[in-house]
Parts: structure tokens; C-alpha cells; sequence
């Protein structure tokens, strides 16, 4: 009977042990929605851009318990329009991201708000169907610079809900074509909310 409770015991402080351990990473994944202003310079204005739909998926590697670092895709598709007084365009566009960012969050209970700032790439890439006007058009990859913040609620020690505002500057696309550069920076808003999986 001693040596069952003392196994019983020892089990329970493994149990006990293996709960207190906090995670150090988690993976995400999102819905997420893709807004862009309009956009003028050199003759075209507006450049405007339908509103799109898409995915995310984020990796979070803890380097204290407030710091991380996180390594983001994104993919959405939408339609670019160029107008501009010679000759109105739009390109069907498949759009993803590839960025890395520093992250510092807080906790409150179950809540923990954050935010984030890093930078990466957003590959802009015609899709030669019937929503692209011109043959011509060529894939765009733009550096630039993210930055966003969110709250995390915690559902339980392995799961949270994360809804967060991301915005990505960058060089607007011109797909290589010469009647739709505009030479012009914008800021790609891109709110977002999923679930985290802590491990």
C-alpha cells in the first residue's frame, strides 16, 4: 500500500512539474483581412485595390516571458486597378508575405496584449487570368516594414484566441509596367484573428 501512494505521489509531482513548465513557442494560424489606401503619383490616380481575404500563419519562439521573436506567412488574393490619363489597367494579384519580427507582450490573468515590430517582404504576383488586363505584367517583391499589436486570451495552457492589427509599409506594386509606377509608399492594413497552439 506505501509503495502504491508513494508511486501515486511521484506520478502527481511529475504531472505537477510537466503544468508548472511554461511553453516557449506556439504556432498560430489566422483569418485575416487585406485593406490598401489609394495611391497617386506620376499620373495615376488613383491606384486602389479591391478588399481581400486570406490566411496567416505565425511561428513564436519565447526568449523571456515578455520577449519573442516570430516568423509570419501570409497569402491573399485581390485586383489592383490603375487609372491614369493614357491608360487604366488592373492586375488579378496573388499577394503573400514573409516577415520576422521582435514581439513584446504583457499578461493580466488570461489576457495578454502585445506588440510587434519587424520587417520582411510582400511578393506581388500577377495571376494571368481574365481579372489581369495586361500581358505584361511582372511579379513584384517589396522590403518593407511591419509593425501591429493584439491581445491573446488564454482558453486554456495550450490554446488562445489572438486577434491582433498588423500594418505592412511598402513600395507599391507597379508589376514592371511603366504606365502604373507610382513611386509612392503606402500602408497595407491587415487585421487578423485565429488561434495559438502553446508547446
Amino acid at each position: 500500500m506505501k509503495k502504491m501512494m508513494l508511486l501515486g505521489a511521484l506520478l502527481l509531482g511529475f504531472v505537477a512539474a510537466g503544468n508548472a513548465q511554461e511553453s516557449r513557442q506556439d504556432a498560430s494560424i489566422s483569418l485575416q483581412g487585406v485593406f490598401a489606401p489609394n495611391v497617386n503619383g506620376l499620373g495615376v490616380f488613383p491606384m486602389h485595390s479591391s478588399i481581400a481575404a486570406g490566411a496567416l500563419t505565425s511561428y513564436r519562439y519565447m526568449l523571456t516571458p515578455r520577449s519573442a521573436l516570430e516568423l509570419n506567412y501570409s497569402y491573399a488574393q485581390n485586383t489592383i486597378y490603375y487609372n491614369n490619363t493614357s491608360y487604366g489597367g488592373h492586375v488579378h494579384t496573388r499577394q503573400q508575405e514573409i516577415t520576422g519580427a521582435y514581439v513584446y507582450s504583457r499578461t493580466y490573468g488570461r489576457y495578454n496584449p502585445f506588440v510587434q515590430a519587424g520587417v520582411g517582404g510582400m511578393i506581388f504576383t500577377p495571376i494571368l487570368d481574365y481579372g489581369t488586363s495586361t500581358l505584361d505584367a511582372k511579379q513584384n517583391t517589396n522590403v518593407g516594414g511591419l509593425f501591429g499589436a493584439g491581445l491573446a486570451y488564454e482558453i486554456s495552457p495550450s490554446f488562445d484566441i489572438r486577434a491582433e492589427y498588423r500594418g505592412f509599409v511598402t513600395k507599391a506594386p507597379d508589376f514592371g509596367v511603366a504606365s502604373f509606377k507610382t513611386n509612392r509608399y503606402y500602408v497595407l492594413s491587415i487585421p487578423a484573428i485565429g488561434i495559438a497552439y502553446h508547446f
